[in-house]
């Protein structure tokens, strides 16, 4: 048989891309380095490729990858007991910045829905693996993540997702890189035996000798995750993999505007060697998913979404759900001498801490234009930092003149038309000492966007934000209204001075959602002082304090509520997508002179 010599093995791995040297490399450290064939390369090589996986192509303009045909949409498919298949109706995605045809996604029907409900009934209430059965599942997931880590390391993976991104949930190239780059994270932080390391069980001795208490954590079974459109790639794909981890079955369901991502991050993981059965998806309307909910009966369901649904889910699952939904985000900014440097002297004009505070409530409230459960949603300014005037909101005034829709800093906002952002708007300027500090018009009343193509079905208006007193805020009738969350490039910002605090931890507690919160300043004092009057499940403290981010490395999701879900975290997957099992073990023979004794 012909072999590869060791110098053609060296030859092979500079001519390659990065990722694909390491893993001709992790062959030659197997000591396979003078008897690697063909075959074996190749099969190394194709497995970093898009080749692997990859259906469509993001660059297109309806997607296909037949470069000759440029009006031919591709076709999405529903996946169901490991094979892919179309649905009998399709509905046509337009392109949220243009208003074309992009793509078409299956419209699955009522009386299609019967393999979806018995594949989840083939799952059992013990999963497709638990520490008991299976076990050798917990390390092939390690093997899957470490492939797919790999996989979203090669430059052209990585681009393939950001633009794809982007063509369905138009964001910044750094907006949609960031979830794609957190996704790959989150895959490197399971690799090996960290899923197993993940479902570590504890034991406590017993009451006598051969007894001793084992506490161990166990999948649901059959599950099932809605997911929104937001972040199309990172929220479904860290929900998913903790669910799969813990050894449960999935039914995945997104937007059908965006699924189309989460069709190839799954066709990537099969080629990453998840079993083609561990996974379904179907792509359909909220009263078929609800439909199959009651059928299938899930043990689990993972909601991320509105308030409202989630609130109407949590009764058609009888309350076995998990859930992360809406959030009005509150930021307090802190009195001037606890944001100050020292070597500011004292003038805020020198301040460079001001200037990242202020770039961060930008980023907060407008980065992907606002779409995040996490944005910025009411912003507290404390007076002194408004010098005797409008200080700070000119600053931050500034910040937002930079944005545009040509780099997608402004982008299509895809739950939130024109008409509701403008009745919300006219709402609050009702309030008494309401203004707008900046926007507040629509894209096609500004000259520079008057001609954009965005379709009449989303939104498409400036980053805004209104002045409110805090007084008009805490007053009943006007409640509701300005803690409203819009979801979309628009927050409200007030000011209080030390005197308001007790007014501010009303208004803060007074809120239903609680997600995400900033403290913004670094005396100890007062950060202690706010954290202990709060309950934000995501509270950042200190000079760099901000509202998003859901990265890999901490626990994101609401706190306050019983049915919050956590994501991204080991202890936010073992929250949602595992229960505690306790097995106790009483094995010592009895002794010889045992008596039976009295009834009692």
């Amino acid at each position: 048989m012909f072999r590869y010599s060791l110098h053609h093995v060296k030859t092979t791995i500079k001519s390659r891309p990065l990722l694909q040297q390491n893993a001709l490399r992790a062959v030659y450290n197997l000591n396979l380095s003078s008897n690697i064939t063909p075959s074996q390369t190749e099969r190394y090589l194709s497995s970093y490729n898009l080749s692997a996986f990859a259906t469509l192509d993001p660059k297109h303009k309806t997607l296909t990858l037949d470069q000759n045909n440029q009006n031919g949409l591709y076709e999405a498919e529903n996946l169901v007991n490991g094979k892919w298949s179309a649905s009998k109706d399709h509905d046509v995605i337009v392109d949220p910045l243009t208003g074309e045809p992009m793509i078409s996604i299956p419209n699955t029907s009522m009386d299609e829905i019967s393999p979806f409900v018995t594949s989840l009934a083939q799952c059992p209430k013990t999963g497709l693996h638990n520490p008991f059965k299976n076990i050798d599942r917990y390390r092939l997931y390690g093997d899957v993540c470490f492939k797919a880590a790999a996989m979203l390391r090669e430059p052209e993976v990585l681009d393939y997702f950001v633009r794809l991104i982007q063509r369905v949930a138009p964001k910044s190239y750094a907006q949609a890189l960031g979830e794609v780059v957190v996704t790959r994270l989150f895959f490197e932080n399971f690799c090996g035996d960290q899923v197993r390391f993940l479902n570590r069980s504890f034991g406590v001795t017993g009451d006598h000798d051969g007894q001793v208490s084992q506490g161990y954590r166990f999948p649901y079974g059959p599950s099932v995750i809605i997911s929104p459109f937001n972040f199309p790639m990172e929220i479904p794909t860290l929900q998913l993999l903790g669910a799969l981890f813990m050894g449960n079955k999935v039914l995945l369901k997104g937007d059908s505007k965006v699924s189309i991502v989460m069709d190839q991050v799954v066709r990537m993981l099969h080629a990453c060697g998840m079993p083609m059965e561990d996974v379904d998806m179907i792509h359909c309307d909220g009263p078929v998913m609800e439909k199959i909910l009651v059928d299938a009966n899930p043990r689990m369901t993972q909601f991320t979404g509105s308030s409202r649904i989630a609130e109407h889910l949590a009764l058609v699952t009888r309350g076995k759900i998990k859930i992360e939904d809406a959030g009005f985000d509150w930021k307090i900014l802190g009195h001037k001498d606890g944001l100050l440097e020292p070597e500011a002297n004292g003038d805020m004009t020198k301040s460079t801490n001001l200037d990242y505070v202020a770039y961060v409530c930008d980023q907060d409230a407008y980065g992907f234009s606002g779409q995040k459960c996490s944005a910025q949603s009411i912003l507290f300014i404390h007076k002194s930092l408004q010098n005797g005037g409008t200080w700070f909101e000119d600053k931050l005034k500034t910040l937002v003149s930079r944005r545009s829709l040509k780099d997608l800093t402004i982008t299509p906002i895809l739950t939130v038309n024109n008409d509701t952002f403008t009745q919300h708007r006219d709402a609050i300027l009702k309030i008494p000492g309401a203004r707008i500090g900046w926007g507040g018009k629509l894209l096609a009343e500004i000259e520079e966007t008057k001609n954009h193509q965005i379709p009449s079905c989303y939104g498409s208006f400036q980053p805004t934000a209104i002045f409110v007193p805090l007084k008009e805020i805490l007053k009943e009738e006007n409640f509701n209204l300005v803690t409203r969350e819009i979801f979309g490039p628009f927050y409200v910002y007030t000011e209080y001075d030390d005197n308001d605090l007790e007014d501010l931890y009303e208004c803060l507690n007074r809120m239903e959602n609680h997600l995400t919160a900033a403290v913004v300043s670094n005396d100890v004092n007062f950060q202690r002082e706010v954290l202990g009057n709060t309950v934000n499940g995501t509270t950042y403290a200190g000079i760099r304090g901000r509202t998003t981010g859901a990265p890999q490395n901490h626990w994101f999701g609401p706190a306050g509520d019983p049915r919050g879900a956590g994501i991204g975290s080991p202890e936010a997957i073992k929250l949602v997508w595992s229960c505690h099992r306790e097995v106790i073990s009483d094995e010592m023979n009895v002794n010889s002179d045992w008596t039976l004794p009295k009834a009692t």
